[in-house]
């Protein structure tokens, strides 16, 4: 299977002004754990994760002061929609992350996560086994 199949195409893209207040307000709206951050200035991508946002707030930053372009992972591993999802679980091991921007041509068209890998990978209609204890 590959990254095309598993990954979101919901791409939630912010600038690097955006206070972290902001961005955890657009990716709740969205449903999503993570997102791009566009600098114009420098035509680059990063990516501001739902964790980046939680250390700051757990360290006594104010999200509402505090933006994504403080936040934000600049050097991103970029993934391609025809990797295979052996390919991305890799890179996200390897890389010690939980989200790959998908690039096709100039721009992202898409975000695989950690579980949208494991949705994949798991038997379909298996149910979670039950503890008992």
């Amino acid at each position: 299977m590959l990254v095309r199949d598993a990954m979101s195409t919901v791409v939630l893209t912010i600038g690097p002004t955006h206070t972290l207040r902001q961005a955890a307000r657009l990716m709740s709206v969205r449903r999503v754990g993570a997102a791009v951050v566009h600098d114009p200035d420098t035509c680059g991508f990063g990516i501001l994760t739902e964790r980046d946002i939680l250390n700051a707030v757990g360290a006594g930053q104010n999200p509402d002061v505090e933006t994504a372009s403080g936040h934000t992972t600049t050097d991103v591993v970029f993934a391609a929609p025809v990797w295979t999802l052996e390919e991305a679980a890799e890179a996200m091991t390897h890389g010690g992350f939980r989200h790959l921007i998908v690039l096709d041509g100039a721009g992202p068209v898409g975000i695989v996560s950690v579980r949208d890998i494991i949705r994949c990978w798991a038997p379909a209609g298996r149910h979670p086994v039950e503890l008992v204890g």
